[in-house]
């Protein structure tokens, strides 16, 4: 009850003091933000810096973002309950419960198959038992189920993949972060027919985002040469 008591608090205090000071507004993101507890998405030596005010490493190399980012990006994709997302870079699976707290309609992408399915297991543990998750490479998107109304990158691109701005619907907004392996801007796309709106929203640094649309990476008996969906 002490820890669950502490982190409880810590979660209040990343609402009011992280979010909100920060110009977080949308509730649904709040909303979504206050119900899931960060701590069980970070590896059991991190937890109690769970909610820090900056990334935490997970398996594979990879990090869970800092809440603010988290919440910017998903304030930017304006989602409603009806809206079907896409998620490049399913990591530990944090950013795709906040997403599934809005919509149930979210398919997400991990290259690296241990993540996806310890994301997978971690998810239905929560009851988000609509998330689909395939194991493959983001940059490419997930053609099958196209178009999406959101499109949310989770690691850096050196560019926009037109890959991801095609499977965008009519009026559909991304939100990737793209530039340098070491600085990169956040930006928003919005689809408007055959045009694209872009916006710079905040300099970031994220991990790279690897793929044949990315930065080349190289293989991996982890990262399969072949689509495959979990559930």
């Amino acid at each position: 009850m002490i820890a669950t008591d502490k982190f409880a608090a810590l979660r209040s205090s990343m609402i009011e003091q992280q979010l909100k000071a920060r110009g977080i507004h949308d509730p649904q993101v709040i909303n979504a933000m206050a119900r899931i507890p960060r701590e069980d998405f970070v590896p059991l030596q991190y937890r109690d810096e769970a909610y820090h005010d900056g990334p935490v490493p997970i398996e594979e190399h990879q990090t869970i973002s800092q809440p603010y980012i988290v919440a910017l990006m998903t304030q930017c994709l304006c989602l409603s309950e009806h809206n079907k997302v896409l998620e490049v870079g399913t990591g530990s699976g944090y950013q795709t419960a906040v997403l599934l707290q809005i919509t149930p309609h979210v398919y997400s992408i991990e290259r690296i198959a241990s993540l996806a399915q310890r994301a997978h297991k971690r998810l239905c543990s929560f009851g988000f038992s609509s998330v689909h998750i395939m194991v493959g490479d983001g940059t490419c998107g997930w053609p099958e189920h196209a178009p999406f109304d959101a499109i949310i990158v989770t690691a850096a691109a050196p560019r926009i993949p037109h890959t991801l701005k095609e499977q965008l619907a009519e009026g559909g907004r991304m939100v990737i972060p793209a530039g340098s392996p070491y600085s990169q801007t956040l930006y928003k796309i919005s689809r408007q027919n055959e045009s694209f709106a872009i916006e710079e929203i905040t300099p970031c640094v994220f991990v790279p985002l690897i793929g044949a649309y990315g930065w080349q990476g190289d293989d991996d008996s982890d990262n399969p040469g072949t689509d495959r969906a979990l559930n």
